[in-house]
């Protein structure tokens, strides 16, 4: 049976991996452990020492973190300390920031194919036209990827 030491490495592991795997940066899901495994709010001093990054560091990523609703920065009457919270349910916090991630993608698909497209059609060959209409073809399965998103973050999870 592992002791409370290796149990918080390892929910410090598996959330740093989590969201390497959604595309975020292994400090972001390092934040949220430490969070979690607190369970009330902590100073970012406190933050940096449990995650072993600098201050720099974890206030630049609780930037990224307040804007996808994740935490919450709070300042504390006669304190000089800013203090972080988990804000809201972690699953939700998980759909979303996944959501973000992907709609950025296809925002920045649809940009370049866009772009390819313009390139293709000025081609004015039947090499130019072939690769319009793939990119058009591509540009509609994006577009139902899109609106498959936009369902997805309309559903409430349990």
């Amino acid at each position: 049976m592992a002791d409370g030491k290796n149990m918080e490495k390892e929910v410090f592991t598996v959330f740093s991996e989590l969201a390497e795997t959604i595309g975020y940066s292994p400090i972001h899901g390092k934040i949220i452990a430490a969070l979690i495994v607190e369970d009330h709010p902590l100073p970012l001093q406190e933050i940096a020492k449990r995650t072993r990054y600098s201050t720099g560091m974890i206030s630049l990523s609780l930037d990224l973190l307040e804007v996808l609703g994740v935490i919450k920065k709070i300042k504390k009457t006669g304190d000089r300390k800013l203090y972080v919270s988990l804000e809201g349910d972690l699953l939700e916090i998980l759909k979303k920031a996944v959501i973000v991630k992907v709609k950025k993608g296809i925002v920045n698909s649809l940009e370049d194919i866009a772009e390819k497209k313009k390139k293709a059609v000025s081609l004015n060959d039947e090499n130019g036209r072939r690769s319009a209409e793939l990119l058009s073809t591509l540009e509609s399965e994006v577009r139902r990827l899109e609106k498959y998103i936009n369902l997805l973050s309309g559903i409430r999870l349990p």
